[in-house]
């Protein structure tokens, strides 16, 4: 007999839980290759040149966006929540970099991840010191940046548009309270010489999970590059944990 009984799964004996447990296993075993189906479409996704030539503000002064990439051919931004009128960043997106795993793969792997604010340098730098983070942090302030990416909202400076939403899309879905102001997402870039392109952007719940090295790769048109991986032809790829 349970005392203090509080709500928990059902209590079983160990031939029954083992039965449970293998029926989710393969369950658990098609998600896995659900998501490799997936991640091998996004490798596949086509991508798209930038013709604008964005502006940053970082520790060392004005950047462009090629900037960003710092020599490597693929670049992941993190958009994090920070308007120029706040004196602190999105608690939701301070939470997902206190997250943030090891990412030293990444530059291994050809990669380099940025957060990039709409608030002033200043502001994001003693947010950046308060909190003792390392990842490099980029103000797009005076740009639009972060309108061209939706993750700033407001439709007197662009069409209201978020997680590939129209306006009229997002008031069916969530009435007429239409996000404004600052959300997130994840953006990712792929260099060719001089010149910039968009592959992949995620947004809402499509970014809660990206937090360490793999699920970042992930999003990326090289991915891990591991040998497991369903990939184009010519792309770099290396023995899986090898």
């Amino acid at each position: 007999m349970i005392k203090n009984e509080i709500a928990h799964p059902k209590i079983v004996e160990q031939n029954e839980w083992l039965t449970a447990r293998k029926t989710l296993l393969e369950h658990e075993k098609e998600y896995t290759r659900q998501r490799d189906r997936i991640n091998a479409e996004r490798r596949r996704l086509p991508m798209i040149k930038l013709e604008k030539d964005y502006t940053f503000e970082g520790s060392n002064g004005s950047v462009k966006l090629i900037d960003l990439f710092d020599g490597r051919t693929q670049l992941i931004i993190y958009h994090f929540m920070f308007a120029p009128e706040w004196e602190k960043g999105c608690m939701g997106c301070t939470g997902y970099v206190d997250a943030l795993g090891a990412l030293s793969m990444l530059s291994d792997r050809d990669t380099t991840f940025v957060l990039v604010s709409r608030a002033p340098l200043p502001k994001l730098e003693a947010y950046k010191t308060l909190k003792g983070w390392t990842v490099p942090w980029y103000s797009s302030f005076g740009s639009d940046f972060n309108y061209d990416f939706h993750v700033t909202l407001d439709e007197n400076i662009a069409p209201i548009e978020y997680n590939y939403r129209d306006k009229a899309e997002l008031e069916r879905r969530n009435g007429s309270n239409v996000m404004q102001g600052e959300s997130h997402g994840l953006s990712v870039f792929f260099r060719i010489g001089d010149d910039v392109f968009h592959t992949y952007s995620t947004y809402g719940r499509g970014v809660e999970s990206l937090t360490d090295s793999y699920s970042l790769l992930d999003m990326t048109p090289y991915g891990r590059q591991e040998d497991f991986e369903d990939s184009p032809p010519g792309w770099p790829q290396q023995p899986t944990y090898g």
